[in-house]
């Protein structure tokens, strides 16, 4: 596999103990090299903020045992490719987060594409209505070219992977636990579909099991790779609110559809809309929450975490990504800043008016196009 430059290195630190992302990251700056850091002394690791002696003492003793051989070798045998974090292929949403994963595992493809994600995530024991709403939001969101980002946990998070890949789009299933388990269980041909339509990752070690003192960390990763995290059944204590305090803790959007109101499992769903989260109830708010994402495409970029990204740098967003088809690009020409009828649109395309309605929604979601009142559209 090619995982990146000196990942032995990266990997024996990363599971000393005591070490954690943040501590990782700390250490890194401190020291300015994984080499350094393995080098130093228990007297130089306490001068980093943060570790006291004890820490320090469990570091130096600890930062050689992983047995790495043995992790690459698992790697190769599950077609996994570990990413550090000066690696350019490493997630640019992901990188400038306080507590960015130094190492992450990666079955499948990252493409900078999924760079336009958002996250769908809710309760495991989801209605019918949960899972329908799951499924219709990310197929449409998929459509338009963006990818969906969930847990691959039973209920909502499932549905959202299957609505993207139904509608052949693009999904990152975040793992809990290492990529040698798949959690559920029955999920497991789920899984195989998502590293074919995307990847499914983790920060964990491959032979990690499903632990639930793992899951909230798993949660801020999904709500830092999205540009918003939409919220569809979250019981009073779901996961899924630790999914969406980490979105406003990086500055993403959190949205929620609501629910029942005499049900539990959307008890936290209406909390996080009193607190301010966008009510959601069609593809347009999500749209209008997001803000104008076509007039970023060109020009809006993440902040850097480190000189290797500075190198690999490049607009977060380019049209191309978008990946118009045939239909798409035709529609597209075919407006201007000058507000055109729809009816002006099916002639001069010579389209059906279900292609251009289907064609139009899918501009939509993808930020180039605005619907004016009484049927009009123009370019963003």
């Amino acid at each position: 596999m090619n995982h990146s430059p000196d990942i032995e290195k990266w990997l024996l630190l990363n599971n000393a103990q005591g070490i954690g992302p943040v501590t990782f990251g700390r250490l890194l700056k401190f020291f300015g090299s994984v080499d350094d850091i393995l080098g130093a002394s228990a007297a130089s690791l306490e001068k980093v903020e943060g570790i006291g002696p004890k820490t320090a003492q469990s570091i130096a003793a600890s930062r050689d045992k992983f047995n790495v051989a043995a992790e690459l070798a698992l790697a190769e045998k599950l077609s996994v490719t570990i990413f550090t974090l000066d690696d350019p292929r490493y997630p640019p949403a992901l990188a400038p987060i306080y507590d960015p994963p130094p190492v992450l595992y990666v079955k499948g493809e990252i493409t900078r594409a999924d760079s336009l994600a958002v996250a769908i995530v809710g309760s495991r024991r989801s209605s019918i209505y949960g899972q329908e709403q799951a499924s219709r939001f990310a197929h449409l969101l998929a459509s338009g070219g963006f990818t969906i980002v969930s847990g691959l946990a039973r209920g909502v998070d499932s549905s959202a992977h299957r609505g993207a890949i139904t509608a052949k789009g693009r999904t990152i299933a975040v793992q809990g636990c290492g990529l040698n388990h798949v959690f559920p269980p029955e999920n497991k041909e789920l899984f195989t579909h998502i590293t074919q339509t995307g990847a499914v990752i983790s920060e964990l070690p491959l032979a990690t099991e499903p632990r639930a003192e793992n899951f909230p960390a798993r949660n801020r990763i999904i709500a830092a790779l999205s540009l918003g995290t939409l919220v569809i059944e979250a019981t009073a204590n779901s996961g899924a609110l630790i999914t969406a305090k980490a979105a406003l803790e990086y500055d993403r959007e959190v949205m929620a559809i609501p629910g029942k109101i005499d049900s539990p499992l959307n008890a936290g769903s209406h909390k996080l809309l009193k607190q301010g989260a966008k009510l959601v109830d069609s593809i347009e708010d999500i749209l209008e929450t997001l803000g104008c994402v076509g007039k970023s495409i060109e020009s809006h970029t993440l902040p850097l975490a480190n000189d290797a990204l500075q190198k690999a740098q490049a607009p977060l967003f380019d049209r191309a990504m978008l990946n118009l088809n045939e239909n798409e690009q035709k529609l597209f020409d075919a407006l201007s800043k000058d507000p055109i009828h729809i009816d002006e649109l099916i002639a001069s395309t010579g389209f059906a008016a279900g292609p251009v309605q289907s064609s139009i929604i899918s501009l939509q979601i993808k930020g180039l196009i605005k619907q004016l009142p009484g049927n009009l559209y123009i370019r963003r």
